[in-house]
């Protein structure tokens, strides 16, 4: 099983990513070891979780989701 996750980071940006441990992933985010992007912009929240049950269909919906307009993420997460 794979989560997908979007996360709003300090400068009110969004970030989407998957993970096979969400836990641990947020926890590598946090250290400021997970992603350059990230790390640049703590604290931040975790706003939004999908569970898929493979790889391909994660990294499908990521880019799915990477597509879409910041007006379009937001009322996903809502």
């Amino acid at each position: 099983m794979y989560t997908l996750y979007i996360i709003k980071c300090s400068d009110n940006s969004l970030y989407t990513g998957i993970a096979k441990n969400l836990k641990k992933r947020l926890e590598t985010h946090r250290q400021g070891t997970g992603s350059k992007y990230v790390r640049a912009r703590l604290p931040f929240s975790l706003m939004y979780t999908e569970t898929l049950t493979d790889r391909s269909s994660a990294t499908k919906r990521e880019i799915a989701i990477k597509k879409m307009t910041r007006n379009e993420k937001i009322k996903l997460i809502s």
